[in-house]
Formats: C-alpha cells, sequence, structure tokens
C-alpha cells in the first residue's frame, strides 16, 4: 500500500486518503484504537449506577458510574457469544445482563454469573469479564478513552486544545458545561476527514451557508470574509481552531457571539458578574465560546458539540447536542432552540454541509482525476502567532494542513 508520506503533501492530498478501505481500516488501528478519542462526559451520568450508550470509533461502548463514583467504558459485547449487551440509550442499574444465555455482569465490567453454573466447573471468571477501554482520562468533565494500555496522557494529547475547554466552561457562571440535552443522529455517505477538515473550515461558510446567512440577516458569513480580523489557527497534535475572538473584540459588545445582547439575558449576566467579577465576565460575553476541532472525533460549534463517529471509508455519524451551562437557564433555553434551528432535523446549516460530504465523497471516489486535492489556500501568508502556532487569514487551510500534518505522523508512527 502508497505510505501516508506519498499521499499527503505540504498542500495536497490523495484522493484516495477519503475511499480506500483499507486506508480506513489501518486508520482504526493507527488513530481511532491508538490515541485518546473523546467518549461522553460526566454530567451524562451524574448519579452511582447510571449508564448511558456512547461510541468510541465504530464500537458502542457503556460509560458508567459506579457504585463509587467512578467512570468506566465497557464494551457492548457479552464476553460469552459476543452478543449486544445492552440496547437501552441511558439507564441507572448496577449490573447487565446478556438475554442470550442470562450471563451477568457488574457496571465495573467484572462477571457476576451465569445461568447453570455447574457447566463452567474450572472456569476462572476474573478472565470472563466485559471488554474495557484500558485508559480512562478526564477534562473539565470531558471523558476520553484509549485504547491504548499506555501512551501519552490526556492532557499531553491535548495540548493547547485544552485552553479551548477552559474558555467553554468559563462561560458557565459555575465553570461547568452540562450535556443534558439529548443527542440527535446524523449519518453521512462520507468520510469522517471530510467532517474534521470542514469544521474549522472557514472558506465555504459565504457560500454553502449563504441562503440561512441572508435569510436570517446574519453577521455570521462577514466573520469568515475577506476583510475579517479572525483567524484560523492549528493549535498542533491535530487540533484546530478558527478564532473569532479578534472580530468580537472589535464590535466589543456582549453577547454578540450569540446573535443576541446582555439586556435580554440578565439573569445570565448577572449571574456572570456575580462570579468573575464586571471586568472579567464582560471580557467573557463579549468572546463568547470556542469554536474547536480536538482531533480526531470531538466539535465544539459555539452552541453545541458534534461528536464523529466513523463506520466506513463512506460513512461517517455524526451525535449532535446543544450545549448547556451549569447556573445559566435562560442561556440554555435560547441555546437548545437555536441547536434545533440550525443541526436538528429542520435545521439548515447541517444541511448544507451534509449535502457538501456526500458531494464531495461521489467526487474522490467517482472521478480519476484531479488524483489530489490542493490545501495550499493562504500557504503563502501563514504566519506564527504571539503564541508560537501556525495561523492564517479566517479563510484560509492552515488548518486542514495543521489536521493532515498530524495525520501523516500517526500513520506512519510504527
Amino acid at each position: 500500500m502508497v505510505t501516508a508520506s506519498e499521499m499527503v503533501r505540504a498542500d495536497s492530498v490523495h484522493g484516495a486518503l477519503y475511499s480506500d478501505e483499507a486506508i480506513f481500516q489501518a486508520e482504526l488501528e493507527k488513530i481511532w484504537y491508538r490515541t485518546w478519542v473523546y467518549v461522553g462526559h460526566v454530567s451524562e451520568v451524574p448519579k452511582p449506577n447510571d449508564f448511558v450508550m456512547k461510541v468510541l470509533g465504530p464500537q458502542q461502548v457503556l460509560m458508567t458510574r459506579d457504585r463509587n463514583g467512578e467512570i468506566n467504558l465497557l464494551l457492548n459485547r457479552c464476553a460469552h457469544r459476543g452478543n449486544q449487551l445492552c440496547m437501552e440509550q441511558k439507564g441507572n442499574r448496577s449490573s447487565f445482563t446478556c438475554p442470550y444465555h442470562g450471563w451477568t455482569f457488574s457496571n465495573t465490567g467484572q462477571l457476576r454469573g451465569f445461568p447453570f453454573a455447574n457447566g463452567y466447573d474450572g472456569a476462572d471468571r476474573s478472565k470472563l469479564g466485559l471488554g474495557h477501554v484500558p485508559r480512562v482520562a478526564q477534562y473539565r468533565g470531558f471523558v476520553f478513552g484509549s485504547f491504548a494500555a499506555e501512551g501519552p496522557s490526556l492532557e499531553v494529547h491535548l495540548g493547547a486544545a485544552r485552553g479551548a475547554l477552559d474558555r467553554l466552561c468559563e462561560t458557565s457562571p459555575s465553570g461547568e458545561v452540562e450535556i443534558t440535552a439529548g443527542f440527535l443522529q446524523h449519518r453521512a455517505k462520507s468520510n469522517w476527514k471530510f467532517l474534521v477538515e470542514n469544521e474549522t473550515d472557514g472558506y465555504h461558510p459565504q457560500f454553502v451557508h449563504a441562503s440561512i446567512f441572508s435569510v436570517a440577516k446574519s453577521g455570521i458569513g462577514e466573520l469568515y470574509g475577506p476583510q475579517s480580523t479572525a483567524v484560523a489557527r492549528d493549535l498542533g497534535d491535530g487540533h484546530t481552531e478558527n478564532d473569532l475572538r479578534p472580530e468580537f473584540r472589535r464590535i466589543g459588545k456582549p453577547m454578540n457571539w450569540f446573535g443576541t445582547n446582555a439586556e435580554r439575558l440578565p439573569e445570565y449576566v448577572a449571574r456572570m458578574k456575580a462570579a468573575y467579577g464586571e471586568e472579567k465576565a464582560t471580557q467573557i460575553m463579549i468572546d463568547g465560546t470556542p469554536h474547536v476541532m480536538i482531533f480526531p472525533n470531538l466539535f465544539i460549534a459555539e452552541i453545541q458539540i458534534f461528536v464523529i463517529q466513523p463506520l466506513a471509508a463512506n460513512e461517517t455519524v455524526q451525535h449532535v447536542t446543544a450545549l448547556q451551562f451549569k447556573d445559566a437557564p435562560d442561556l440554555n433555553r435560547r441555546l437548545r432552540q437555536q441547536t434545533m434551528g440550525s443541526v436538528g432535523p429542520a435545521g439548515f446549516l447541517l444541511a448544507d454541509d451534509a449535502e457538501m460530504y456526500e458531494r464531495t465523497q461521489r467526487g474522490v471516489t467517482g472521478a480519476s482525476k484531479p488524483e489530489w486535492n490542493y490545501l495550499g489556500r493562504g500557504l503563502h501568508r501563514e504566519r506564527r502567532d504571539e503564541d508560537g502556532f501556525l495561523v492564517g487569514d479566517a479563510t484560509d487551510e492552515v488548518t486542514s494542513r495543521g489536521i493532515w500534518r498530524h495525520y501523516r505522523s500517526l500513520m506512519e508512527a510504527g
């Protein structure tokens, strides 16, 4: 097979990277089953014995909180014959019983017992527990898992993206995010990397979303225009962002990032000022929440999060939910409403993007020429910011190039 270094150039990538099933299988082994992958949030399992069905790559995972309060990530596969152990999306239970032969497991994965036990004389129960994700770690309530028993810590993996999660949590008067609004699932006949690239691509919004921006009289399109002071940033390790703060600071109006003003959210504004003091609270409410893609699967899109799940070389599911902030009920209500309008079943933004994902997938799969996708926009003006990160203008492809550099390093690793 052609190596990643031969298919990823400084300014372009080969189309086969999006369509070849053998490459997809290699990605599962070298990326999804080796690095840290976002799974869920602690607020989804608030009480002892709570559980919720999540995904890690194409695999179903049960995220449980045991009676001691610890978070566990268990594979949803019975250790006996491989049957799907649980079909419920969420609930509260201390154990799971397989419907096929009645094997029962604790919510930490240990085998509790099986029917007609005399048929298993001599069996070592300690070796017949559920599969589990070997490493589980949290940052600011966001739970990540890694199938690699050893490797860099979560904090090392997140690197500069930790700052984006910190900023996100500061949007709450209590400093905590809550993922409690429920998820929608959108299936796209597209490769997962098209989605990862698109999430911080500042070049497409003016065109792909022109109709909704026009109808809604939104100023979002201007944030990604040629005159915008916003920047595209490569945070390193595959993490990227569209930093819109320069534009919001230029405008200087609290809550403008949310398309509203402070007068319409008096309760939230009062709580923020009480929590952080007037000066810091005002700055937080001017800057707004981040627009960041945490490689390989967590996209924070100002008012919602997306969790990307690869199923095949040409099939991906996006799990999306409205962000909710602890002790901010008036803001949360509007967050839910805006999320439904943008990415709900009849939403406009995600429908636009999904159409582009699938058209692009058909293009790279159905036509052999040109072989390469060009990602050179802004290469001549790429520069380092005051923190040493590569940045470009709002519409530049510095983010895509950063994603692909990291991708190549992972795929070439032994």
